[in-house]
């Protein structure tokens, strides 16, 4: 399945709806999800994991699609996390042969990704792939680093507990070369040098499982933000056969946009 769908949305009345009321208010600048559930999903039915996960990147490209149909500019989805390399090894080959395929698409698909103006960054320990993955991945970024309407983030053999370390360590390297000093760690300056540091903050995590955890997705940016309380929106979706589904996204979406609406409005009425 593509990565940019050839046809339009066919959206119901109260889909087209939603979206209308959605685009009167603020609109998230970046959403990020936490793709996971395919192989609960996949255990239910009784079929293969490969093909949870196959089902489950086909739904991540409809949700990219509805990103797009409402104008969020940012997207990130946790492809594949460094715990996963814990896995059979089976597994691995299988998400790793997934990724080649995927990504080949994605470079076949130019032309498209030009038109819609879609820049891709993979960010992530990238040396643990497979060097025939990280060349793939490294063209994908190439070959659309000029566009500017939205990106795509693909956090790929991630986690935040590796970002932050490599951080550490990069900041480090440049004590011993003497190009810092003792007083210029900041957050500011460990922000500069995570995989994230071109990446705008997060507004929107959506966790396609269900599950209440962050799973070591983005925990510096969820603590770092300053209007976390306000801004921050975290949604967990139901986990209804372990996929995404549209209108419950929009439903709790439009609830939450909603409610952070009411709540910027009692706070400039006490100020």
């Amino acid at each position: 399945m593509s990565w940019i769908r050839e046809e339009e949305l066919k959206l119901s009345w109260i889909e087209n709806l939603a979206i209308k009321v959605i685009k009167q208010g603020p609109i998230p600048r970046h959403v990020a999800f936490i793709m996971d559930g395919n192989r609960r999903w996949a255990s239910k039915l009784n079929i293969k994991r490969s093909e949870g996960h196959k089902v489950g990147f086909e739904k991540l490209s409809e949700a990219l699609q509805w990103c797009l149909e409402v104008g969020i500019q940012e997207v990130t989805v946790y492809a594949f996390s460094i715990e996963n390399f814990k896995r059979s090894q089976e597994e691995v080959d299988t998400l790793m042969s997934l990724a080649r395929e995927k990504f080949a698409k994605l470079l076949e698909e130019k032309e498209k990704l030009r038109e819609k103006g879609i820049k891709i960054r993979v960010i992530g320990n990238l040396d643990m792939l497979p060097k025939d993955v990280q060349k793939t991945l490294a063209e994908a970024m190439l070959l659309t680093k000029d566009n500017n309407r939205s990106i795509l983030n693909v956090a790929f053999a991630y986690t935040s507990r590796d970002e932050i370390t490599n951080s550490i360590k990069t900041i480090m390297q440049g004590y011993e070369d003497n190009e810092l000093l003792p007083e210029d760690l900041t957050d500011t300056l460990i922000d500069k040098c995570l995989y994230t540091s071109e990446c705008s903050d997060v507004d929107l995590l959506v966790r396609t499982s269900g599950e209440n955890r962050f799973s070591d997705f983005l925990l510096w940016q969820v603590i770092n933000s300053f209007y976390m309380l306000c801004c921050f929106l975290i949604v967990f979706l139901d986990p209804i056969n372990g996929i995404l589904l549209h209108r419950s996204f929009m439903a709790r979406f439009y609830t939450l946009e909603f409610a952070r609406s009411c709540f910027l409005l009692s706070k400039m009425s006490c100020a």
